[in-house]
């Protein structure tokens, strides 16, 4: 589909600063913003809540802001603007949901209940001081529980992508995480 007039108009408008034109613009657009959020997220079998959504719709919208606007002035218009910034929008999700795995699977920030309950991690579970530590517990597992592991909560793929990639079923893929969660428990127990 074609970048539409209103929408040059009012991308336009944007980039000169015009008043009320950015309020136009996120009444135009965050209906897609939260789609994608949503989408995105049951695809990588990630659980949101309310605030979930509202922190990455503010993460999308400040990566439009950044830099004078500089990711609609890469717009050159070959498709609808819709489009251009879906792509955009899952590229900030899907960055973002990964920045937040990783940093809850080093135990950096407080992991939310969220995201505890799509894990199936008790709030008594070890957190981890270190990446090297992180390292030393995966090798310590099996090779596909391991590899597991680190593409659930490093890299935050979803079970069907693990699925794929280590050619198990579906429905395997959770077992197989619980299994090396409660390995990863007994031998480095809480202090």
């Amino acid at each position: 589909m074609a970048l539409t007039e209103i929408d040059r108009q009012l991308l336009k408008r944007c980039l000169a600063e015009e008043p009320g034109a950015w309020k136009e613009f996120v009444d135009r657009f965050l209906g897609l913003f939260v789609h994608v959020i949503q989408h995105t997220a049951h695809a990588r079998s990630v659980k949101t809540t309310s605030e979930d959504v509202d922190d990455l719709s503010a993460e999308i919208f400040l990566t439009l802001l950044a830099n004078n606007f500089a990711v609609l002035r890469h717009f050159r218009g070959k498709s609808s603007l819709a489009t251009y910034l879906a792509v955009v929008a899952r590229r900030v999700v899907v960055r973002e949901m990964s920045k937040r795995r990783m940093a809850e699977a080093l135990g950096h920030v407080a992991a939310s209940q969220t995201a505890l309950e799509s894990a199936h991690v008790s709030h008594d579970g070890p957190r981890v001081e270190s990446q090297e530590e992180v390292q030393r517990m995966l090798e310590e597992l099996p090779a596909v529980d391991a590899e597991a592991v680190k593409m659930f909560h490093i890299e935050g793929k979803s079970y069907r992508e693990i699925s794929a990639a280590l050619g198990v079923a579906e429905n395997t893929v959770g077992s197989m995480l619980s299994r090396a969660r409660e390995k990863m428990r007994t031998r480095h127990p809480v202090s």
